[in-house]
């Protein structure tokens, strides 16, 4: 999570002060967040967005089976 922190500080809040309004950081931060998770491509998980990543985990991940005793 630091390293999460770090990228949001670095790349969002430092270039682009100063911030006039709580309401541009909330506008900022959410665009942010919506690339960071939906369409930043990410190396180690083979160049695909992290949300992308994670659908496709649940999809082949094995289900537990219900077993039912009498």
């Amino acid at each position: 999570m630091e390293s999460t922190i770090g990228l949001y500080k670095t790349e969002l809040i430092k270039p682009r002060r100063p911030w006039r309004t709580l309401s541009e950081v909330e506008l900022a931060t959410a665009e942010w967040a919506d690339w960071y998770n939906y369409r930043r491509l990410h190396g180690e998980i083979g160049h695909i967005p992290p949300v992308e990543y994670e659908a496709n985990y649940y999809l082949t991940a094995q289900k537990p089976q219900v077993t039912v005793t009498t």
